[in-house]
């Protein structure tokens, strides 16, 4: 069992790699609406949280954002249990990243804008309890 892990873990899939030179040479137009997809939700999420009164910096690469939560006097791991359990809306605690990641909290937008949309009122709602 031991070995099959390490032979399936120890590096990409040749299914996977093969796939992975079909996207590199096949696939620019899919490359470059997926990008502008991700650009326009960057966007959407960072100006969402700015409207909130939570001052976010625009990220360059993958899609979460890490908003700083400080001045809510709370912890990011007590901001977190507070929103899901209230709103019903899952970011992750910025210390789960290291004790610098205290004080802010990661949140992805890998969904559409309209869940995004619908996560930014909750988020707005929760803001405007406990600020």
């Amino acid at each position: 069992m031991n070995k099959i892990h390490q032979y399936t873990t120890i590096c990409a899939p040749i299914t996977a790699q093969y796939a992975a030179i079909k996207g590199i040479y096949e696939c620019e137009e899919d490359i470059v609406k997926m990008r502008e997809t991700y650009n326009q939700r960057r966007k959407f999420i960072v100006n969402g949280f700015r409207e909130i009164g939570f001052d976010c910096f625009e990220p360059k690469g993958a899609f979460y954002i890490f908003p700083p939560i400080k001045k809510t006097g709370m912890t990011s791991q007590e901001f977190c249990k507070k929103l899901l359990k209230e709103e019903k809306v899952a970011v992750v605690p910025g210390n789960a990243f290291g004790p610098s990641g205290e004080g802010y909290i990661r949140v992805s937008y890998a969904y559409s804008i309209d869940k995004i949309a619908k996560a930014l009122e909750r988020i707005k709602h929760f803001a405007e309890k406990i600020l």
